[in-house]
């Protein structure tokens, strides 16, 4: 049995980004693990250009994410109607001082395309390692007293509730998982799942200035009784 610390992300619109280079904003439809590193080291107050803080918060836990799926109740029959379905929007700005390929910025304003997510919501379950240099302990404290204001994913996207759910006993993630409601969803877990499908993902902060990312795979496994 081991400790899990339990985090909630609710908010009526996240982003979660995936392979880019300014004009096109993709989101993934989960939490990245550079996405939870960064909202992780903004409540503890690790700056960006702090590049050893944000590496060793990285090597100190493991990450499974569910995405929740949650239903809606009518008020006059009081009997569940529907699942309430995460949907995705894209929205456009112009941006001027865009990178070029080099780097460099661009003289002319371009049209940014963004995605973001609605009506999403996730429960990540965090198991830290025996020698992690953020405990749980730390990063609990830290997320239930920011230093620097939490968002999900972009600074548009403001979160709805306090991040801290409950610290769990479990002999894994996806049992401390089964104890927070709604109960059901699919997970993208780091460790191999009974059932689960391999799928490739880049999105692991390397140790360098610049924003680059290196690969990891995940494990996910789908909730066939979601609906019922």
């Amino acid at each position: 049995m081991r400790k899990f610390l339990i985090v909630k992300l609710q908010g009526a619109m996240q982003a979660w980004g995936g392979h880019t280079f300014e004009d096109y904003r993709p989101s993934h439809i989960f939490p990245t693990r550079s996405a939870v590193v960064g909202l992780l080291g903004s409540c503890l107050g690790i700056d960006r250009a702090d590049i050893q803080s944000r590496t060793d918060l990285n090597a100190s836990f493991e990450l499974t994410v569910r995405a929740d799926r949650r239903k809606v109740q009518t008020e006059q029959f009081g009997q569940i109607k529907e699942i309430l379905k995460m949907q995705k929007i894209t929205d456009y700005h112009t941006v001027l001082d865009a990178r070029t390929v080099k780097g460099t910025p661009r003289t002319d304003a371009i049209v940014s395309h963004r995605e973001y997510l609605c009506d999403a919501e996730f429960t990540l379950a965090l198991g830290f390692r025996s020698n992690a240099i953020f405990s749980l302990e730390k990063v609990k404290a830290a997320i239930q007293k920011p230093y620097y204001t939490p968002f999900l994913g972009r600074r548009s996207c403001p979160i709805q509730r306090p991040l801290f759910e409950n610290v769990i006993l479990a002999e894994g993630a996806q049992q401390a998982l089964a104890q927070i409601e709604p109960k059901k969803g699919t997970l993208y877990s780091e460790q191999m799942l009974e059932g689960s499908v391999p799928m490739r993902i880049r999105d692991i902060p390397i140790q360098d200035p610049v924003r680059q990312f290196a690969t990891r795979t995940i494990y996910i496994l789908g909730d066939k009784n979601v609906f019922q």
